[in-house]
């Protein structure tokens, strides 16, 4: 049984993202950014890097960003509820219209398969 335990715990480490303690000052400043993000608004991974790194946002290095998102453990479909409810209260959307939001390039940037979900989770489709 404890060889079980030893292969499990070994399994998790190495497949869990990198730790906190693993990351430069910036990196962790960029997770706290993150997490405030996070807090406020849904947000898909890329657009959680970009703001992050953009230089209207935070102006991270897009490394640092993208090394800080990948470290936290983030639903990114329930991120998608979040983000499709949020446009949800501010105007209608068809299913089709508020999916083509959340996952377009100039919109959310999520998959189609996260607005998808989130779509139909929050209600719009």
């Amino acid at each position: 049984m404890n060889v079980l335990k030893f292969v499990l715990t070994a399994a998790l480490f190495v497949s869990a993202p990198t730790w906190a303690g693993d990351l430069t000052g910036p990196q962790n400043n960029a997770v706290r950014s993150a997490k405030q993000y996070l807090s406020m608004m849904g947000f898909s991974r890329d657009g959680l890097i970009h703001q992050l790194s953009s230089d209207a946002g935070d102006g991270f290095d897009i490394s640092d960003a993208t090394v800080a998102v990948d470290s936290l453990n983030i639903d990114w479909n329930q991120e998608a509820v979040k983000s499709a409810k949020q446009y949800l209260n501010m105007m209608g959307f068809s299913c089709k219209g508020l999916i083509k939001q959340l996952s377009s390039s100039a919109g959310d940037k999520y998959t189609v398969d996260q607005a998808t979900y989130g779509a139909k989770q929050a209600g719009g489709c």
